[in-house]
């Protein structure tokens, strides 16, 4: 017996993973302040290639699924993180505008823009954070606090137009540019997962809207068909993620509060670099 192209044994093996996939980015979420989109959309890569999505469309759908998703679990640890007092509001005040521009930017662009493109940006951006993280020294920094005016808005606009193009919730950028002006690890975790709340709802959005046209183009795909997908964004990996992602989120947060702030770094660092070192794969 087959349903959309896999056999029910197949489905199951697939449901299983994103259930295992759901709780190990809840985790993430939590104890790097990431939204989980670091680990999703490999793994999603990987689920939607065997279910017979087409190249050109796979790593779109990914990432679009994978924004939908941060979308609660970051709500869940940004709330975890913020009754222990450690987001920093400031940041967000300044930021939000410039952020949503950013995600809107980046929509728009995910509409027209190669499928190398987007893995291109992960893994610059991940090796980036990678080797910031792994040989951290203290004299690497750009200065002892935040810029203000347009510079802290122009990094408010990039945050969210790479984001939307990695498929993140935001945590690695806002991690690495708070590393380098001198705040500690644990506070930068904690306003990274406020961070993803901003991102992940209109870059949610945004792919919906980019990807209609896919779903007309490949008609014999189930994958990107309703009542199983919308635009860009799997309904079926969403329901079968989020559920396990809201329960170990707060988990995160705690090991996280936990963890020394040089192993919190080494940590992050390492996980970078193998997700990363996954799509160079890929792209070679």
């Amino acid at each position: 017996m087959a349903i959309g192209g896999l056999d029910v044994a197949e489905l199951a093996q697939l449901a299983l993973l994103l259930v295992a996939v759901g709780a190990l980015s809840g985790f993430l979420a939590g104890l790097f302040g990431i939204g989980g989109g670091a680990i999703l959309v490999p793994v999603f890569y990987e689920c939607f290639r065997l279910a017979g999505v087409p190249l050109e469309v796979r790593m779109p759908l990914c990432i679009g699924t994978s924004l939908a998703i941060i979308i609660p679990t970051s709500i869940s640890s940004f709330r975890a993180h913020y009754l222990r007092g450690a987001v920093d509001m400031k940041i967000l005040r300044q930021w939000w505008l410039p952020i949503v521009i950013g995600v809107i930017a980046g929509g728009i662009t995910a509409r027209y823009a190669p499928e190398r493109l987007f893995k291109i940006v992960f893994v610059m951006v991940a090796w980036s954070a990678a080797t910031r993280l792994l040989l951290a020294r203290e004299s690497w920094k750009f200065g002892e606090d935040f810029p203000r005016g347009p510079l802290m808005k122009l990094y408010g606009f990039v945050v969210g137009l790479l984001s939307t193009l990695m498929g993140v919730g935001g945590g690695l950028f806002l991690n690495l540019l708070m590393t380098f002006y001198g705040r500690p690890i644990h506070q930068a975790v904690a306003t990274s997962s406020a961070l993803a709340v901003l991102i992940s709802i209109p870059g949610a959005i945004g792919y919906v809207y980019a990807g209609w046209p896919a779903a007309m183009r490949y008609p014999e795909i189930v994958a990107l068909q309703l009542p199983f997908a919308v635009g860009y964004v799997s309904l079926i990996g969403a329901v079968l993620v989020i559920p396990t992602g809201l329960l170990t989120a707060p988990l995160g947060v705690r090991a996280a509060h936990a963890m020394s702030k040089r192993t919190l770094e080494v940590a992050f660092g390492c996980y970078l670099f193998i997700v990363g070192g996954r799509f160079l794969i890929s792209l070679l």
